[in-house]
C-alpha cells in the first residue's frame, strides 16, 4: 500500500469514527432519494451515510446532475450492512495484504466477523439487489453492482468510483 493510499485510508477511518448527519444533509438526502431508497439509505451505518453522502457532494460539486449516478452515489455501499471498525480495518488491511486470504477467511452466510468479512467482500451484489427492491432506477442498480469492477470506457462507472475514492 502506497504512503497516499494509507493517508487516504487513516483520513477515513477517522471520520468514519465520528460520522454524523446534519438537517441539511437529511434535506439534500430526502431531495433525490425515493422514500423507499431513503429508507435504504437510513438502514446503513451511520459511517456508510456520511461517506455516501460524502460521494454525491464530490459528483455534485463537479457539476453533475444525473439523478440516477447520484442515487448510486449514495447507496452505493448499502451492501455492507451492520461492519464494526475493526471489521473494517481487518478487511482493507487483509484485501491488501492477501486477498486469497481474505476470501478464505470471509464465509457468507455466517454471522460475526466472517460474516462481516463477507458483506464487505460482496458488498456491491448485496447493495445492488437491495437497490432494485427498493425501486431505484436500473442504472443506479447497474452502478451499484458495478462499483467495485473496473470501468473500461464507462463514464459514469469512472464518475462514481472517481468520486468514491475521493469521497
Amino acid at each position: 500500500m502506497s504512503w497516499a493510499r494509507a493517508a487516504y485510508r487513516s483520513r477515513q477511518f477517522f471520520g468514519a469514527l465520528r460520522a454524523r448527519l446534519e438537517e441539511e444533509d437529511r434535506a439534500e438526502i430526502a431531495a433525490h432519494l425515493t422514500p423507499a431508497e431513503q429508507h435504504l439509505f437510513y438502514s446503513m451505518d451511520r459511517r456508510d451515510q456520511r461517506h455516501g453522502l460524502d460521494v454525491f457532494r464530490v459528483l455534485k460539486s463537479g457539476g453533475h446532475t444525473d439523478a440516477s449516478l447520484l442515487a448510486a452515489a449514495l447507496l452505493h455501499d448499502a451492501g455492507k450492512g451492520p461492519v464494526k471498525v475493526w471489521h473494517r480495518v481487518a478487511f482493507v488491511l487483509l484485501r491488501a495484504v492477501s486477498p486469497r486470504l481474505l476470501r478464505r477467511l470471509a464465509a457468507a452466510g455466517r454471522g460475526g466477523w466472517r460474516g462481516a468479512l463477507a458483506r464487505s467482500l460482496d458488498h456491491a451484489e448485496r447493495g445492488a439487489a437491495l437497490a432494485e427492491a427498493s425501486g431505484s432506477t436500473a442504472e443506479t442498480v447497474r452502478l451499484i453492482r458495478l462499483h467495485r469492477s473496473p470501468a473500461g470506457g464507462d463514464a459514469a462507472l469512472t464518475l462514481l468510483q472517481g468520486a468514491d475514492e475521493a469521497g
